[in-house]
């Protein structure tokens, strides 16, 4: 929009209704060097009690308006004057603001009073900090015409959400300070069961039950309650995530508004691409938790052929090793300097809070990202999960390969692939070899060359040079890739598919209260039925619940195992390939190319009692890392005492964890713990850092010299007085 520098060819609008407020008008940018650019339209002066009654009656956000501050000037009392300048100036103020008499607010600094808000709200002692305020020029050249400058439309507090009205999430009528909402934990619990859609006589029951274990059983309670989720509900339906029809423009109105659930922001430009970092409160409460001292996990590349942007999510595993959304990353860009933006920004704030935060290690899923900025900003190893590859590869055999038989042998095939870097063959001559064998499958062979061909060596690559992450992690990762494809790719939705500000509501409303109910749900006990899909989340864990005399395995050529079906004795399962990461079940799961329980429960049962299979791709990348480690080292050296030390430290770490694995009693393992003994800090003083301070009393002798030297000083004074 052009910066007018002069109101002079501005045109007069004169609305035909009786009331009119800011969406009849239109508006022109006004400015100069000199000045602040503002919003200005120009309106009869006689129709200003008319525009100021039409923003009064705002459908989301009825209020009015008050005088904040006035200023007029006599007729002629200016020789020379510019074509802005006033004969009467009043700042119009919504009445909630700009005060905040709320928790947490605080009477202006420049006012040493408080005012009589009585008649000026639709509540009196309702200030709640909005800023939404305007200012009306009475023109001094034609007092005939006023000049609207809006400074701020939005009715929303500094920190950007909307403060009162309909829409309001905090206050609920005269009576809002006097309900015992305690928390946000009960707001946060109403919030994620109405996101998710529990009925509102369930969601209203427990919100209900949630207030009385603070405060008892009260009818009034109740029927304020009761109004509570009422309007929790109306603000969900009345949300939207189009805050502008301009994607971008909205996405920048969002950032405004949810400041603190924004890590890092870059806009669009010619020279820097889109970057969008999200972290709720309660992601960052779960980011210093569950990551300190373990694992993160990177899932990229979500959504790179469907949505504007792909997404980056970072994950934290939880107290049940589940995945946990702790950041989302919206962006196209991969490049090091990009990611190294905001990887810094997130850990900046992490550390803001939780200075001794750090990573024990960090997992990604793509052999293309950037592991740079990872050492560099986390400074910790990197591990690299298979998930996707397998994922991928699995579901194209099973849709571009009719013949089940043949589908066994691909998968299999490709899986000897990824084994050749330990088992000292030739990775090139393998693939060779499988190209040629399955050449008559031209549907997937196609799709193998064009896709997979040109970067395999580069896969390969990272497969050597980095750790390979643990069968239980693939599985963890997989489950957050598939409930994020279930809620993302929703029906309902693929029209707005294609903007930034949905896929940025639906993470921070819907997919947000999911994660956080399940949480909520296994540590209070409540819910048991959302506890349970929450603990069979994973394919592990689901795993887990089968007993290990379900499996059978064929111990003659070790080509397949059968599981007991669970929820049909008769039936059994067929697992080809069994101690493999590249086995293939006949369960439908497994045919829509996720890792399945079965096929996880056959490996952990073939590593556990029978010594004929391989093991996993993970330990035999634990393996040769040991075994470089060893073969550098000279005998009879310094390197040598170093290599022990650390060895002998990773085997202590490595056995501990073990330890708590397997113990059901977490007391007698950390009993069994050495007695790390603390010294007693010395005393500080004044003026001294308390490293460089000394335990030990002074000595006597120390004590009596300075008694001399303070005499002798005393002497010396008195001598030289007299």
């Amino acid at each position: 929009m052009e910066i007018k520098d002069s109101i002079i060819d501005l045109p007069v609008q004169d609305p035909e209704n009786e009331e009119f407020s800011s969406v009849d008008l239109t508006w022109t940018k006004f400015g100069s060097t000199d000045q602040h650019v503002d919003e200005v339209a120009l309106i009869p002066y006689e129709r200003v009690d008319a525009f100021i009654n039409g923003e009064c009656n705002n459908i989301e956000c009825p209020t009015r308006f008050h005088i904040e501050r006035g200023r007029k000037r006599e007729p002629g009392s200016l020789k020379e004057y510019k074509d802005d300048e006033y004969l009467l100036y009043r700042l119009y103020w919504c009445s909630f603001g700009p005060e905040n008499y709320g928790e947490g607010g605080s009477i202006l600094p420049s006012r040493r009073y408080r005012l009589n808000t009585r008649n000026r709200a639709a509540r009196p002692q309702s200030m709640r900090g909005c800023t939404c305020h305007f200012i009306v020029k009475r023109l001094y050249a034609r007092p005939s015409l006023a000049l609207l400058i809006y400074n701020d439309r939005r009715h929303a507090n500094k920190s950007g959400f909307v403060c009162h009205g309909p829409l309001d999430r905090d206050a609920i009528g005269p009576g809002a300070k006097k309900i015992p909402y305690i928390g946000n934990e009960i707001q946060q619990q109403t919030m994620s069961l109405l996101y998710l859609g529990i009925p509102e006589e369930n969601v209203l029951q427990t919100h209900i039950e949630g207030i009385q274990r603070y405060c008892g059983s009260n009818a009034k309670v109740n029927s304020l309650a009761s109004q509570y989720v009422q309007k929790l509900e109306m603000i969900i339906k009345r949300s939207t995530h189009e805050l502008d029809l301009d994607d971008q423009a909205s996405i920048r109105m969002w950032v405004e508004r949810n400041r603190k659930s924004v890590f890092f922001y870059q806009d669009s430009s010619e020279t820097d691409p889109f970057i969008l970092g999200i972290q709720t409160e309660w992601q960052l409460q779960q980011m210093i938790r569950f990551g300190h001292q373990s694992l993160l996990a990177a899932h990229s590349s979500f959504g790179i052929s469907k949505l504007k942007y792909p997404l980056y999510t970072l994950l934290a595993f939880d107290s049940r090793q589940h995945p946990l959304p702790v950041a989302w990353i919206i962006t196209r860009t991969s490049a090091k300097r990009d990611v190294s933006k905001w990887m810094k920004a997130l850990s900046d704030r992490v550390r803001a809070v939780e200075s001794s935060w750090m990573v024990s290690g960090f997992i990604i899923d793509d052999a293309a990202v950037e592991v740079d900025p990872i050492r560099d900003v986390f400074r910790c190893p990197v591990l690299f999960c298979l998930w996707r590859i397998r994922r991928s590869w699995l579901r194209n055999v099973v849709k571009k390969c009719s013949n089940i038989e043949v589908q066994r042998e691909i998968f299999k095939r490709l899986g000897k692939i990824m084994y050749s870097i330990w088992d000292g063959s030739d990775s090139v001559v393998s693939l060779e070899e499988f190209i040629q064998d399955f050449i008559d499958q031209t549907a997937f062979m196609q799709y193998f060359k064009e896709s997979w061909v040109p970067k395999i060596d580069m896969w390969l690559a990272t497969m050597k040079n980095l750790p390979l992450a643990s069968q239980e992690a693939s599985g963890a990762i997989e489950a957050y890739h598939v409930k994020l494809k279930t809620k993302l790719y929703d029906d309902l939705h693929l029209g707005s598919i294609q903007r930034v500000d949905w896929l940025v509501h639906k993470l921070t409303t819907e997919i947000h209260s999911s994660y956080w109910l399940d949480r909520y749900a296994d540590e209070s006990g409540s819910f048991q039925t959302v506890k349970e899909e929450y603990i069979s989340s994973t394919s592990w864990h689901r795993a887990l619940q089968i007993p290990d005399d379900d499996v059978i395995l064929d111990d003659k050529d070790h080509l397949f195992a059968k599981v007991m079906s669970q929820e049909d004795s008769d039936h059994r399962h067929l697992v080809w390939n069994p101690g493999s990461e590249f086995a293939l079940c006949s369960c439908s799961w497994s045919m829509q190319g996720n890792l399945c329980k079965h096929i996880i429960k056959v490996n952990m049962v073939c590593q556990k009692k029978h010594s004929d299979y391989h093991p996993s791709m993970s330990f035999q990348s634990f393996r040769e890392i040991l075994l470089k480690f060893w073969r550098k080292v000279v005998d009879d050296s310094i390197a040598l005492d170093q290599s022990v030390a650390w060895t002998k430290q990773m085997h202590d770490t490595i056995q501990r964890l073990v330890e708590l694995s397997n113990s059901n009693n977490i007391g007698s393992v950390v009993s069994s713990l050495p007695v790390k003994w603390v010294s007693k800090k010395g005393r500080t003083f004044a003026g001294k850092p308390a490293a460089y301070t000394l335990a030990l009393p002074p000595s006597k002798e120390s004590a009596s010299q300075r008694k001399h030297r303070k005499r002798k000083r005393l002497s010396r004074l008195r001598g030289g007085s007299a």
